[in-house]
C-alpha cells in the first residue's frame, strides 16, 4: 500500500508540472499541458486505480495551491477524474466459462472509447459554463468574443484579402461561435483516447500491463451508439443549454465514429500487399483535407455499427490457400 501511495504522489506531481507548464505560453507547453493526464493513467494501469486516484487528488491539490481553486477544479473535471476513471475501466474484468476453460473478459475497448466521448463532452460543457456563467445571453456574447478573436487571428495569418474578409464576416464568426463548444468536446475526446492509448503502450512495454492488449482494429461500439448519436443530433433543436449539451455530445460521438471508421480501414486492409501505402495515404490526407476524410471515416464507423462492415467484407473474401504438406 505504501508503494501505491508513493507512486501516486509522484505521478500527481508530474501531472501538476505538466499542466502548470502552460503558464510559460509556448506552443510546446500547450502540448505538454494536454499530456497532464498521462502520469495518472500510467500509474492507474501499471499499479492500481487507487494509485491513479491518489495521483489525481495530489495533482488537483498542488494546482489549487499554485493557481487557485478554479484552475484546480478545471484540471480535476477535465483531466484528473477522466484519467482515473478510464484507468479504472481498463482493468475491469469478469470471469467467463467454467472449470478449466474459465477466462477473464476485459472491459471492451469500444466501451472505453465511448466513455472518452462522454467525458470529453461533459468536460467541455462544464468548462464553458464555469467560465461564462449560466445566463444564456451573456454566455453567447462571451463565446462570440472568443470566436471573433480566433477569426481575427486567422484573417491576419491569411495572405489572401478575400479569404481574410470572409473570415472576419459576421456570418463566419457566428458559425464559429456555434461550433466552438463542439470543437472543444471533440478535441477532449481525442485527447482522452490518445492519452489512454499512449499510457497503455508505455505500461505494456514496461511489462506491468495486467490485461492483454486489445485488437483495436476490431473494436466495436455498444449497439446503442447509433441511437445515441441520433438522439444528440435531434437535441440540436433544443433551446439554450440543452442544445449546447446535445451539440457537444454529438461532436464527441462523431469523433468516436471517425476513430472506429479508421479502425475498420485497418481491419479490412489486412492481407493486402499495398496496405501500408493505403493507410499512409489515408492519414496524410487528413492533414490538408481534415473535414472530408474524417467525415467519411465517421460514416464508415456508423455503417460498421449498423451493418457490421468488417464481417461482411471478411465473408466475401476467398479463404487463404491451404499449406502444402
Amino acid at each position: 500500500m505504501l508503494q501505491i501511495v508513493l507512486v501516486g504522489v509522484g505521478a500527481g506531481a508530474a501531472a501538476a508540472l505538466l499542466f502548470a507548464s502552460v503558464a510559460s505560453g509556448t506552443a510546446l507547453s500547450l502540448f505538454l499541458a494536454h499530456l497532464a493526464p498521462l502520469p495518472i493513467l500510467i500509474v492507474a494501469l501499471g499499479w492500481s486505480p487507487w494509485a491513479g486516484l491518489i495521483a489525481a487528488l495530489c495533482a488537483t491539490t498542488a494546482l489549487g495551491a499554485l493557481f487557485g481553486f478554479p484552475k484546480s477544479v478545471g484540471f480535476a473535471v477535465g483531466m484528473g477524474a477522466p484519467a482515473w476513471w478510464l484507468g479504472h475501466l481498463a482493468l475491469l474484468a469478469r470471469p467467463v466459462g467454467n472449470g478449466a476453460k474459465e477466462r477473464l473478459e476485459w472491459y471492451p475497448a469500444g466501451r472505453m472509447l465511448l466513455w472518452c466521448a462522454f467525458l470529453g463532452s461533459a468536460a467541455a460543457v462544464i468548462s464553458f459554463i464555469a467560465t461564462f456563467g449560466t445566463d444564456w445571453q451573456t454566455f453567447k456574447t462571451e463565446v462570440r468574443k472568443i470566436a471573433e478573436e480566433i477569426a481575427q487571428l486567422q484573417a491576419q495569418a491569411s495572405r489572401n484579402p478575400d479569404v481574410a474578409s470572409r473570415l472576419e464576416s459576421a456570418e463566419f464568426i457566428d458559425a464559429l461561435a456555434a461550433a466552438l463548444p463542439g470543437a472543444v468536446a471533440a478535441a477532449g475526446t481525442v485527447i482522452n483516447a490518445f492519452t489512454l492509448w499512449l499510457a497503455g503502450r508505455i505500461v505494456q512495454v514496461s511489462g506491468r500491463l495486467r490485461r492483454p492488449w486489445p485488437d483495436l482494429a476490431m473494436m466495436r461500439l455498444p449497439p446503442l451508439a447509433p441511437a445515441m448519436l441520433a438522439a444528440s443530433l435531434l437535441g440540436l433543436w433544443l433551446p439554450e443549454f440543452a442544445g449546447l449539451i446535445a451539440a457537444s455530445f454529438a461532436a464527441s460521438l462523431i469523433t468516436v465514429f471517425a476513430i472506429v471508421g479508421l479502425a475498420v480501414m485497418h481491419a479490412i486492409t489486412r492481407g493486402i500487399a499495398t496496405r501500408p501505402l493505403m493507410l499512409a495515404a489515408l492519414y496524410i490526407s487528413i492533414i490538408p483535407l481534415a473535414g472530408m476524410p474524417l467525415l467519411l471515416a465517421s460514416l464508415l464507423g456508423l455503417a460498421e455499427s449498423i451493418l457490421n462492415v468488417r464481417a461482411r467484407i471478411a465473408a466475401g473474401r476467398p479463404p487463404p490457400p491451404s499449406s502444402r504438406i
